[in-house]
């Protein structure tokens, strides 16, 4: 019995990974541990979005910096993963920046908010009502004393009535107009917060984020909007009066969990309404019983980034370390909010450099350019091939639709995404490929002249020309190195195509393809060979 040889066996392994691969792509209802490995497509193919990002590591040491650009790529990738994007792409580029491919996202602004928000988290008591008027009463007298500091309220404070600014009718503008302050007149919703109408909400989010504005605020005391009623888009919004001091901060948290309120339950904030149950570490929880116990009757506001979700009244000792984020959101936004809890916080602040949208119309053209090109160019090798080298120009053939299968094949193995510029990684595989067979047909030519038999002309033209092919492949392997380890993106990609085109091409030219010649064109003792 004639025993296999390592060129037989490498040749049905060779068709085994094609085809273990491959089939997803064409046989529906595989068991899902085969169905899994299915050939993944890159932004500009699939559609979706890209986020340059740059972290803000001036005032970190150098290794800190290095840290924290990897610490937030790391939560960055948890918060996708959560938000449940496939097959994201998520690498460092450079020393501070992150570049995110989020291919087949629809929902651009939930993904954008999620991955820069610092989710820096903190739980504040609210000032009581004595305490409020007070310090609104002090920020409003030395705002009024310093007026010509901010450029906006001094317009609003002008006497040439016939300004548009001047003839604002805004509670905020008739309150500096009447000279009693930006905040004393307003309407007080509750005991310790002030109603801001929905015109005022952008001057007033801008005067919080004033450093001027901020050294007048009394030592102990902070303001902070609570979040915006995405339902209602001309909401009024609240503006509290909180004690500065964090009582608990992200730290103390232990888990976050989006959930449901049941329909029959007696809070009207939970009621039938989407909210967040967070849990705490022990310490955490201890802190909580013992904040809960200090303020009763008091509320309690908690703090994501500087914007109050929800402040509820304490009505006793909380034990147990639970507690509840309900507010006005929807059920999207409590398990973005969860999500974001539950990672934590970034290590330095992020900000985005650029933002690309890639639809998914854009997406659908890009692969049908790509496959008309691939075509196109395929056919045109496959004809001169043929034409030109006859019977062993189709046996090349059969070898480059192999290797192209071959591609193909590794990048779902190595869970690669399948980019435009992959697509021209695996055209300029079909020239190299068929480059290979060209010196080894035109060698054998040679040979066969010179008036060897097939047998010894096919020995003599592999052996030959296989220096010359190890040569080139081997320079074009080393570029191809090169260019995925200082490239990035699509560079990246098509490096990683050539690459793998390159071991597919010299395997196919070599091995594969002579064994196909050695096995069905020459046989016995024939004479010829169709070349």
């Amino acid at each position: 019995m004639k025993k296999f040889s390592w060129r037989g066996i490498s040749i049905i392994i060779f068709l085994c990974v094609i085809a273990y691969f491959l089939a997803p792509l064409a046989v529906p209802n595989l068991p899902e541990w085969w169905a899994k490995h299915t050939l993944k497509l890159g932004l500009d193919l699939r559609g979706g979005m890209q986020i340059l990002l740059e972290v803000d590591t001036t005032n970190l040491s150098e290794t800190d910096a290095r840290n924290a650009v990897e610490q937030n790529i790391r939560i960055i990738r948890e918060r996708i993963d959560q938000f449940g994007v496939a097959e994201p792409i998520i690498q460092k580029l450079g020393e501070r920046r992150i570049l995110v491919q989020l291919p087949g996202v629809d929902n651009f602004s939930g993904a954008e908010a999620l991955i820069k928000q610092t989710a820096m988290l903190d739980f504040k008591v609210v000032a009581d009502r004595s305490a409020a008027e007070q310090v609104i009463k002090l920020i409003d007298a030395m705002v009024s004393a310093n007026i010509s500091q901010f450029p906006k309220l001094a317009a609003l404070d002008a006497k040439d009535k016939s300004s548009k600014t001047v003839n604002d009718t805004t509670a905020v503008a008739d309150s500096i107009r009447a000279g009693s302050g930006i905040f004393s007149s307003l309407t007080r919703p509750g005991e310790s917060e002030y109603s801001i109408q929905y015109s005022d909400v952008p001057l007033v989010r801008e005067l919080l984020a004033d450093s001027l504005f901020q050294q007048f605020v009394p030592n102990g005391y902070q303001l902070a909007l609570d979040k915006a009623d995405e339902a209602t888009q001309r909401a009024d919004r609240s503006l509290f009066v909180l004690q500065s001091n964090s009582e608990l901060s992200g730290g103390d948290l232990s888990k976050a969990i989006m959930e449901y309120g049941s329909p029959s339950s007696t809070d009207p904030n939970v009621a039938n309404k989407p909210y967040v149950s967070l849990e705490f570490t022990r310490d955490g929880a201890r802190k909580f019983e013992s904040v809960t116990a200090n303020n009763v009757d008091k509320r309690l506001a908690i703090v994501l980034d500087g914007v109050v979700y929800s402040a509820p009244n304490i009505r006793e000792r909380i034990s147990g370390g639970r507690a509840q984020i309900t507010g006005r959101f929807s059920s999207q936004e409590a398990h973005e909010l969860s999500i974001v809890l539950n990672t934590g916080n970034l290590k330095a602040p992020i900000s985005p450099i650029s933002t690309v949208i890639v639809g998914a119309t854009l997406g659908s053209d890009s692969i049908k350019s790509g496959k008309m090109a691939g075509i196109i160019g395929f056919l045109a090798v496959f004809l001169f091939m043929l034409v030109y080298y006859k019977m062993s120009g189709l046996i090349a053939n059969i070898g480059l639709i192999f290797n192209i299968g071959f591609v193909l094949a590794m990048l779902t193995a190595f869970g690669a995404s399948l980019t435009l510029p992959g697509i021209a990684g695996i055209i300029l595989t079909i020239g190299m490929a068929v480059d290979a067979n060209v010196l080894i047909y035109e060698r054998i030519r040679e040979e066969l002249e010179s008036g060897k038999s097939p047998h010894s002309a096919l020995d003599a033209g592999y052996n030959r020309a296989a220096i010359t092919i190890w040569d080139s492949q081997i320079t074009t392997l080393i570029a191809a190195a090169v260019l995925y380890n200082f490239g990035t993106g699509p560079i990246r990609g098509f490096a990683l195509t050539l690459a793998i085109g390159i071991f597919g091409s010299m395997f196919c030219a070599l091995v594969f393809v002579r064994s196909i010649i050695d096995s069905f064109v020459i046989v016995g003792t024939k004479k010829t060979l169709s070349i």
